[in-house]
């Protein structure tokens, strides 16, 4: 598929899952997709980064639930900032570990799942959807049952990652140190489209890495997106890392609505994927010819 035919398979109003971690391996040329499109009214759902920012900016996001929205070494996401203290998103606030459970109540199809994280925490007071149930089970000296949290599972309507590798079938593979959760997030949602580095033959797989590297099945992808360089320009190791000279001018962008508007009309408000990446080279290029 292209990124806007994944874009006519969207709809107002859905939750919207998104994998990465931070700004780590994130679908950008799905996310610059969405953020020129229509859509309105999403719930994005995240290990938040620079989609979380990228689109609370262009005026997507009607709530955010994340377990944070960092770049990493830039410690929070700034556009995230504006519109969290503007007041113009809602939010959902999560442990990282309960933002976990959420998505593998999804995954397993379980209406929630029980854990002790987050009691006697702000979590529960910022969360007051989030309710305590009581463990059906005596404790071991005979107690009655212990007060659980009831992490609800974070069920999505379509679910966007970004893999190294993947084959035609949606089969995908990852190579970089860590896979961030994102087969789950495959699992959690009724569709899932992934964004990938290279298009490659199944039989290829065990030439880019071990067994372990597999953990997307076909069974939970719905459509492949061949874009290379697709999640700068957080990194995808080992293919690339970040490009913080470009994460430094997105941040930057932040700073007033003038920046913004002129940081979006270069490198959002372009045709397609490779018109994006054709304006980052070009600004590369200058930096190179005026550095001599």
């Amino acid at each position: 598929m292209t990124e806007m035919e994944v874009i006519e398979e969207l709809s107002d109003g859905m939750t919207i899952g998104i994998g990465g971690w931070g700004s780590r391996r994130k679908p950008m040329s799905l996310v610059r997709a969405i953020a020129c499109s229509n859509l309105k009214d999403l719930t994005i759902v995240s290990y938040g980064g620079p989609e979380v920012g990228l689109l609370c900016a262009t005026g997507k996001i009607r709530k955010a639930i994340y377990g944070f929205v960092s770049l990493d070494s830039i410690p929070l996401e700034p556009h995230f900032r504006n519109a969290k203290q503007e007041g113009t998103i809602e939010t959902g606030e999560l442990d990282e570990g309960a933002f976990y459970l959420g998505l593998l109540a999804a995954a397993h199809r379980m209406p929630f799942y029980p854990t002790r994280a987050g009691l006697g925490s702000d979590m529960l007071m910022m969360n007051p959807e989030i309710k305590t149930i009581e463990s059906p089970y005596e404790t071991s000296d005979g107690e009655k049952g212990e007060e659980l949290v009831a992490i609800p599972a974070l069920n999505l309507d379509v679910s966007l990652i970004h893999m190294n590798r993947a084959d035609s079938q949606g089969n995908g593979q990852f190579l970089g140190p860590d896979l961030y959760f994102d087969d789950l997030f495959a699992k959690a949602a009724k569709r899932t489209f992934m964004s990938c580095e290279k298009i490659i033959p199944t039989e290829d797989f065990l030439k880019e890495g071990s067994v372990h590297t597999l953990k997307i099945p076909r069974l939970f992808v719905d459509g492949v997106i061949e874009a290379p360089r697709g999640a700068h320009f957080t990194e995808c190791l080992p293919d690339y890392g970040r490009d913080e000279v470009f994460q430094s001018e997105y941040a930057a962008s932040a700073k007033d609505l003038q920046s913004w508007e002129n940081f979006k009309q270069k490198y959002i408000e372009v045709t397609d994927h490779q018109e994006y990446l054709k304006a980052v080279d070009s600004r590369t290029q200058i930096g190179e010819s005026q550095n001599g």
